[in-house]
């Protein structure tokens, strides 16, 4: 493991997460994302997947979709590998030629130590041959606050823009904001972000 936080997730808070978040609706929130953009896609990478539930739904929005998880949690990976191809292990190990026309970061960024931010983008840069999707607290400059007690355990900022430091060639397709107090959306805020390799 590459990093404090991996450890952390790694272990109990890890396969305690997966208790709490297991019921996420991910419908509503691609189908305004992917759908209203007319986004076709045969493949998709979820780097951080836990039990697979955003990747259950695009393979429902998507049929015959091809479906990739990565998670270090070994608790959440017994349930992701039922369903998709899979994964168990850090992100920053996780290595293959293969592409996927989407890569996908939901909620795993704003848990990565800042310093292995650009390992991260790389990650899904690389992985990816045609699109870039990011869904994450959002702050205008960098913070760091306690996360459930914890300390150095969620960071927030503009992920949008910093991926964008690193990789400016990118075009971004939409964004948006999914807003916790919505009758169709189950989760918390978060903004989202849509890029295209170009």
């Amino acid at each position: 493991m590459k990093s404090e936080e991996e450890i952390f997730w790694a272990g109990e808070f890890g396969d305690n997460y997966v208790e709490r978040n297991i019921d996420h609706n991910m419908f509503y929130c691609f189908t305004k994302i992917l759908f209203n953009n007319s986004i076709s896609i045969k493949s998709v990478i979820e780097l951080g997947a836990n039990v697979g539930i955003n990747l259950d739904t695009l393979k429902i929005l998507y049929p015959g979709l091809k479906t990739f998880g990565v998670e270090i949690n070994t608790k959440a990976f017994s349930k992701l590998e039922k369903n998709h191809s899979a994964y168990n292990g850090s992100i920053y190990d996780f290595s293959t030629n293969e592409k996927f026309d989407l890569t996908l970061s939901s909620g795993v960024l704003i848990h990565q130590d800042p310093s292995m931010l650009k390992d991260f983008y790389e990650k899904l840069y690389n992985l990816s041959n045609k699109y870039i999707l990011l869904n994450e607290y959002h702050s205008p400059y960098p913070v760091e606050l306690e996360y459930r007690g914890n300390k150095g355990k969620l960071f927030k900022r503009d992920f949008g823009k910093h991926l964008l430091s690193f990789y400016p060639q990118l075009k971004l397709v939409d964004y948006g904001f999914f807003w916790g107090h919505d009758p169709l959306y189950i989760g918390e805020d978060s903004n989202w972000f849509l890029f295209k390799k170009v």
